[in-house]
């Protein structure tokens, strides 16, 4: 599903101002892989993203995210990294003030697949090997694969 509706319902009423919107990220891990996909929309490669619906658990969202997007089941073991991401403005002028929460989560079952076209190209990779990716999201993973029981938090 692309841009969900009651930010398309905001959107009516604050045109292109800043939205503040909660993000997750689900860094699914497979053994020492994780599972990645190209964005539809910008072909970037990324891990499992999504919008918090509105009274949605964040733990929820990603395992929804993870289903409707890469048609997979995922365990959400711990939340790894808590930040604000810089200011986003999409081509059509909207912009948006995504809070992250990245999650580590536990593949379960499931053939990757593009389940909504949100995704395409979606695969297991080597943890080690993500040089196809932008620095924030290979940051995400970093912080999902090293969390150690403690969620990690900017400039706290």
């Amino acid at each position: 599903m692309p841009t969900p509706e009651f930010v398309l319902d905001l959107r009516r009423r604050v045109g292109t101002a800043p939205l503040p919107l909660i993000g997750v990220t689900a860094v699914i891990l497979r053994g020492d892989e994780v599972l990645l996909g190209r964005r539809a929309d910008t072909g970037a490669l990324t891990p499992v993203t999504g919008i918090v619906d509105p009274g949605e658990e964040p733990a929820f969202t990603a395992r929804r995210e993870a289903e409707e997007e890469a048609g997979v089941e995922i365990r959400v073991d711990a939340l790894a990294w808590v930040h604000q991401v810089p200011r986003v403005t999409y081509p059509n002028g909207d912009q948006a003030d995504y809070l992250d929460l990245t999650f580590r989560c536990t593949w379960l079952s499931g053939e990757p697949h593009s389940a909504d076209g949100e995704m395409t190209d979606l695969a297991w990779h080597p943890i080690d090997a993500l040089e196809g990716m932008a620095e924030e999201h290979r940051e995400r993973v970093r912080a999902a694969v090293d969390a150690d029981g403690a969620t990690r938090f900017e400039n706290a």
